[in-house]
């Protein structure tokens, strides 16, 4: 079969929408979901008992099940069990902050617990407060640990925005998928659609790489 060029010109708008939607969804959601994360992070490694279990709790929760079966439950389950309307889009936003965050939540938590005892004890010994010590003193050195893998649960967040094809958000998955039905050109639009794909994660790949450049410790 021949490959033709103009179809996946003619397609370039709406796989463009498409991906302008799954920019949305990931943004929106990581911002929650770093979070949700850090406060969960914080909460396994130096909080109590009680909030040390909350936290494991809701990351082996996450972690133990499908990123489909969690937004299919946001926008099937939800409504049924408390009566609350969710509409696709804010359905896939609400699973990647959820998602992200359990992970994010390991990520804090190993990077702040990898840094010495004593830099918080010397800050603590100083009369900072506790807060200002996992500010000020404890949090650029795990931030700077932390950067690596936040990078990469970045990077698999989008492309998981792609199984929010099965609730019907119109995120670039799903427009290919409609454009492929109607004119049954599979080669020229899921070549298209990767394509995208690749400039998406090359860009967020050069960003996060420079972020880490400058927070080198040299």
């Amino acid at each position: 079969m021949d490959f033709d060029v103009s179809v996946i010109v003619k397609a370039i708008p709406a796989l463009l929408q498409g991906a302008k939607l799954t920019v949305l969804i990931t943004v929106l959601g990581l911002l929650g979901g770093t979070v949700v994360g850090l406060v969960f992070g914080l909460m396994r490694a130096y909080g109590n008992r009680l909030l040390d279990t909350l936290g494991f709790l809701y990351i082996e929760l996450v972690r133990g099940t499908p990123i489909v079966v969690q937004v299919m439950f946001i926008y099937f389950a939800l409504p049924v069990i408390a009566d609350i309307r969710v509409d696709p889009l804010t359905a896939a936003i609400v699973s990647i902050v959820v998602n992200s965050g359990a992970y994010i939540a390991e990520i804090v938590r190993g990077a702040f617990l990898s840094v010495p005892k004593g830099l918080r004890e010397a800050g603590l010994a100083l009369g900072m407060p506790l807060w200002r010590v996992l500010a000020f003193v404890i949090g650029p050195v795990a931030f700077r640990r932390m950067t690596p893998p936040l990078g990469n649960q970045f990077i698999v967040s989008l492309k998981d925005t792609s199984l929010f094809i099965v609730i019907g958000v119109g995120e670039l998955t799903r427009q290919g998928q409609e454009i492929m039905a109607a004119n049954f050109r599979a080669v020229e639009i899921w070549s298209a659609v990767a394509v995208i794909y690749l400039c998406l994660i090359g860009a967020l790949t050069f960003a996060l790489r420079t972020v880490e450049k400058r927070m080198r410790i040299l």
